[in-house]
């Protein structure tokens, strides 16, 4: 029984005096013995009892014991310390980790995201106006030189969005972000190369199709915005 607190068993402050732990004992050893009381009877009792008095009732041995439980009552708050410290140092690494993904979170955000959304705003809204002046006379080399410097300026817009995508890794956390906006700069991508066919031959079945590939970009470009706003 080293675990055994032998004040606790005689029901006894550290502090007591001979005097006491010995009424303690025989108080307890009344309590608990056959011979006194067979309704609380209790032979384990006893023996516990009697352990405790063993080293309690002589001064030298108590005076041992309180130096050992002393030691032991070190260890253990020595203990209870490092787990106090490794539970506070484990807390300090996740705030810290965290801080740190929130950080990465506002960096992406704020050099890359938002710029990109902005330089796909221009490239995006700027079509349709294009198109409309277009159709007032497709054949008109004065508009399809407006056409092809439009889409020209659209090339270098993309391009500058295309760098500044590739400026930083994209936090875990916007991953779905990044890959909407990936895909939204291919489709734009994919439309300019469409729309750049026309004034060569005239077919408008090419800008149906660049059309049709920035609507597509279009519901990426939404898709990005309404996963920031969700994240």
């Amino acid at each position: 029984m080293a675990d055994s607190n032998y004040y606790k068993t005689l029901n006894v402050n550290p502090n007591a005096s001979q005097a006491e732990i010995k009424q303690a004992y025989r108080r307890l050893v009344k309590l608990f013995h056959p011979d006194t009381n067979h309704e609380t009877a209790d032979h384990e009792q006893i023996i516990q009892i009697n352990a405790a008095y063993e080293v309690l009732g002589d001064a030298q041995s108590r005076l041992n014991y309180d130096q050992k439980l002393g030691v032991t009552s070190q260890k253990r708050n020595h203990a209870r310390q490092h787990r106090t410290a490794a539970a506070q140092q484990q807390y300090q690494a996740t705030r810290k980790a965290r801080r740190d993904a929130d950080e990465q979170v506002e960096e992406w955000l704020r050099l890359v995201y938002q710029p990109v959304n902005r330089l796909l705003c221009r490239i995006i809204n700027s079509l349709q106006d294009q198109i409309e002046n277009l159709a007032a006379d497709p054949f008109d080399d004065e508009l399809l030189q407006e056409f092809q410097d439009y889409l020209t300026n659209c090339r270098d817009t993309l391009k500058q969005a295309l760098i500044t995508f590739r400026s930083l890794p994209n936090p875990p956390s916007l991953a779905r972000t990044a890959a909407h906006l990936y895909y939204c700069l291919n489709q734009i991508g994919d439309g300019l190369d469409e729309l750049e066919y026309f004034p060569l031959n005239y077919d408008e079945s090419y800008l149906h199709t660049g059309q049709e590939m920035f609507r597509i970009a279009t519901h990426l470009h939404c898709e990005a915005q309404e996963s920031v706003v969700g994240s």
